[in-house]
């Protein structure tokens, strides 16, 4: 059976080649790897990035790109493979899905530079980044509609804090975290990248954690999570002499946070993007959902692990990037605060009533690009044109967005979000002035300034712009005064302009002598000359597209200025149009779908009015099927139920919709049914579907006792727990043992708002030992000798499983499914039935103490009471001293002598 190994696989720093006897390119090359070990180096090579050594053979491999070789090293030829710099980023999306690092080494002068300083000087380079999976800012990288976090995790004294990042917009929180917590925090987060440090890896409870995200692990020497140091690093950043105003962190939080900063700092080569100031996350301000539950309720990501099938396709009707990202962090966090749940829910309310302006928003928000991810391009210095057109476009969108929304009395959060629009009147009049309609998307390539924004800039693209009429006029005067009509102007990259003609009329002219002619190249069938000129114009030409180039160069360097100067406002903006994206959207869907706003209160209620399950609807609407809503309520009087029926009849459904609408209205949206009311969820537990887990040497079984232990340690009063058909993957006296006492625990212990569907009939005898339990049933109908399934969940328990028909169903051969029924019709009519329910009826039920065995039937009397049991039996404690209860203890031991 696999084992699992003592710490998640971090691949080993490659070894550098020797440097001795290297060329100088490539001494310098090495030297640059020597300082990136564990990175592939993209090596700037003219048009082309290249790779060398191990780099190389590893990145063909993994591009399916050819493998070369140059020169020789050490006697040994060089391995080499390159990609195209254009087009490189298609390369290091790859590459970093991959699981690589990325070192992108740029040349830091141009050639003519490099041969001022001696006539063998290599470019000098130099790395300009770093690329991990957290690290990423640009779009051809990212998923426009998922945020992409670089997370830190941190252990002080025993207390443990979580930090996370998302570099391409500017977001930071931090989060204290228990160690049982750290599997759900993560779970919630999905980062795309995780630091912790190195030490971690070696307590085997955490290994268990962190196993699960090994693809994301960066692990990092101890040294960089020193607290101390972190909460330096952050004061630092954010220009302040003390961290109180942005909330009370734990030293474990300051240490991941101060991680974090410095991790982000050594990657981007000393350059931070705009940060906000750091947002604590509360200890229980979010619904905590284990990765497990998570995983059966598809609340992101179906089981295939696509957005496809998953409660976020269902409900994602926003229409930016920003508000993608917002709803999706929205679902995986749920609220516990009823007052800001509350909020959430009256801003969807007044969108969904208000058609009129919901649509007109909508219609704004289409127009809406991703300002957040430009405006942190831009602020790192990475940005082109294209995001400064993004940031105008934008801007001007919530110029309109704060019109719709200054008419009516809009609640208190869009009230918030309009404010936080602002105004930005002067910066969009110079960007739409200053930019063209559609900038190319990088700076160098010049022509993005609009006309008339600059004088001078007309004044020089006038002259290059008129280059070719000049040329052309010049080429007429030239044929005229040599008599050669076929006299032509050309131009190529090493003689740059020069003059064209057949070689018989070049040998006159050249013997003439006279003339502004002057004889540079013969060739077969022609010659080429030049003139003062000729040579005057071409400078003056490349002049004008040099001084063009580099005026609107200058020209973008004030305008990013100007943007990163009102970096915050604009941020502000930015979350403004997500958080108005998200409320829009969500009253589409709550429109669209029939659904109703859920009241949310601190109350141990959870009472739903004819509940549906959001996405198995969505998938039955297209084919004009109905989808059988039920009624839930696990109020203080029934908050256990105890579901019972036969396989296909709708116990799995009813038991997640139950908990996706929970999900729902605690992250502030309507909710699928007639009507709901839910005290505040602190956890939600699923333990729903079968699945192993091979890679750490657990079966199906095994994976559903773990989760299932989980749910019995963590779960609260305020919990909301499913299961479903525990104990299925034993024997069925141990499954049937194991799901009572699971039942017990939750009823008795726990006191969990539970749905607890099974096949073991048997449970349902607990109802006159348990308080609170309800037994309720999947409804079916027997018609002709076949069974139809209603869907409907009813009061009562199922008096058959049905499972020999569900067989038939899914085409069991026709003798497989007699001979069950042969053998289904023996085992009822026999001993094995009534065996099975005395033996439930004789189970050991949960106590504080185990009560005293009962008399075998062998015996023949009741035993009389020892001396011990009686003196006890004598003994009224409420009346005994200190002394005499000692003296008591002493007599006791000597009876039972």
């Amino acid at each position: 059976m696999p084992r699992a190994s003592k710490s998640p696989d971090v691949p080993a720093q490659p070894a550098v080649p020797e440097v001795a006897e290297a060329t100088p390119m490539m001494a310098q090359y090495l030297e640059i790897k020597a300082q990136n070990p564990d990175c592939l180096l993209f090596y700037r090579m003219g048009d082309f990035y290249e790779l060398f050594f191990d780099d190389a053979v590893k990145a063909a491999a993994a591009l399916d790109i050819a493998l070369t070789k140059r020169g020789r090293h050490l006697g040994d030829d060089i391995p080499m493979a390159g990609v195209p710099a254009h087009s490189h980023e298609a390369y290091l999306r790859k590459l970093i899905r991959a699981g690589f690092k990325v070192a992108v080494c740029e040349q830091t002068e141009n050639p003519a530079e490099a041969r001022k300083r001696g006539a063998k000087s290599v470019v000098a380079r130099a790395v300009q980044r770093v690329i991990t999976r957290g690290t990423l800012t640009e779009d051809t990288l990212l998923d426009a509609r998922a945020a992409n976090y670089l997370a830190a995790c941190a252990e002080v004294r025993g207390a443990f804090g979580l930090a996370w990042l998302e570099l391409s917009t500017g977001e930071f929180m931090t989060q204290p975290i228990a160690a049982d917590g750290l599997g759900a925090a993560l779970a919630r987060l999905a980062p795309g990248e995780l630091l912790l440090a190195d030490r971690l890896l070696e307590t085997p409870d955490l290994f268990e954690v962190f196993a699960d995200w090994r693809d994301a692990l960066s692990p990092l020497p101890s040294a960089r999570f020193d607290s101390a140091g972190g909460e330096g690093r952050l004061r630092e950043v954010f220009g302040v002499r003390t961290l109180d105003a942005f909330g009370d962190f734990s030293r474990a939080e300051l240490a991941a946070a101060g991680a974090l900063i410095d991790y982000a700092t050594r990657t981007q080569q000393g350059r931070l993007p705009r940060l906000a100031p750091p947002r604590r996350l509360g200890h229980g301000a979010a619904l905590e959902i284990d990765a497990a539950t998570r995983r059966n309720l598809e609340l992101t990501h179906g089981l295939g692990g696509e957005k496809r099938g998953s409660l976020l396709q269902v409900i994602d009707r926003t229409l930016t990037g920003p508000g993608a990202r917002l709803l999706t962090a929205r679902l995986a966090a749920p609220l516990t605060d009823p007052v800001a749940i509350g909020r959430r829910l009256d801003a969807v309310q007044y969108l969904a009533e208000a058609p009129a302006v919901r649509d007109r928003l909508r219609d704004i928000l289409r127009r809406c690009p991703d300002m957040e991810r430009a405006l942190g391009r831009l602020s790192l210095g990475r940005g082109g044109p294209r995001d400064l057109a993004a940031i105008r476009d934008g801007l001007v969108a919530t110029a309109d967005l704060t019109a719709e929304l200054d008419g009516g009395m809009p609640p208190e959060d869009l009230i918030a979000d309009r404010d936080a629009l602002g105004v930005h009147g002067p910066l969009v009049d110079r960007l739409r002035r200053a930019l063209a309609a559609d900038p190319p998307p990088l700076a160098r390539d010049g022509g993005f300034i609009a006309a008339a924004y600059d004088a001078r800039l007309d004044e020089l693209r006038d002259l290059h712009g008129e280059s070719r009429r000049l040329i052309a006029a010049l080429q007429n005067r030239y044929a005229e005064e040599s008599g050669v009509g076929s006299l032509k102007i050309k131009n190529n990259n090493v003689l740059g302009y020069f003059i064209e003609v057949p070689a018989r009329q070049g040998e006159r002219m050249a013997a003439d002598g006279a003339g502004p002619f002057i004889h540079r190249q013969t060739m077969a069938n022609a010659m080429r000359f030049s003139t003062v000129e000729l040579a005057d114009l071409e400078s003056r030409i490349a002049r004008a597209g040099e001084q063009a180039l580099a005026l609107e160069q200058a020209l973008f360097g004030d305008l990013v200025a100007e943007v990163t100067a009102r970096a915050e406002p604009i941020a502000r903006a930015a979350a403004a149009v997500a958080a108005l994206d998200v409320a829009a959207g969500l009253a589409d869907l709550a429109v669209a779908r029939r659904y109703c706003r859920p009241v949310v209160d601190d109350g141990l209620e959870f009472r739903i009015g004819g509940g549906r399950h959001p996405v198995v609807e969505a998938m039955l609407a297209p084919d004009g099927g109905g989808f059988v809503a039920n009624d839930c309520d696990l109020g203080p009087d029934t908050r256990t139920w105890l579901l019972t029926g036969p396989n296909m009849a709708g116990k799995s459904t009813f038991l997640r919709q139950n908990a996706l609408i929970a999900v729902l209205a605690q992250m502030g949206s309507f909710v699928p049914a007639e009507t709901a009311r839910i005290g505040i969820v602190d956890r939600l537990f699923s333990r729903v579907g079968a699945a192993d887990d091979l890679a750490r040497g657990r079966s199906t079984f095994m994976v559903e006792m773990v989760e299932t232990a989980a749910i019995l340690n963590q779960a609260t009063d305020r919990s909301l727990v499913i299961l479903d058909e525990i104990g299925r993957g034993t024997a069925t006296y141990d499954g049937l043992s194991i799901a009572w006492a699971v039942l017990r625990h939750l009823h008795d212990a726990n006191l969990s708002r539970v749905l607890f569907a099974t096949h073991y009939r048997e449970l349902t005898n607990l109802t006159a030992r348990m308080r609170t339990l309800a037994c309720h049933c999947m409804r079916v109908k027997e018609w002709r000798g076949d069974v139809v399934f209603l869907h409907e969940v009813g009061p009562g328990a199922a008096d058959h499983s049905y499972g020999i028909h569900v067989g038939r169903m899914a085409g069991l051969p026709a003798a497989v499914v007699t001979e069950a029924e042969r053998v289904l019709a023996t085992l009822e009519a026999g001993e094995q039935a009534s065996a099975l329910t005395r033996l439930a009826d004789d189970l050991p039920l949960f106590a504080a103490l185990a009560e005293p065995p009962k008399p075998t039937a062998e015996a023949t009397a009741a035993p009389s009471p020892s001396p011990v049991e009686a003196r006890l039996r004598e003994i009224a404690p409420d009346d005994l001293t200190p002394r005499a209860a000692l003296d008591l203890l002493y007599e006791l031991k000597t009876l039972l002598e």
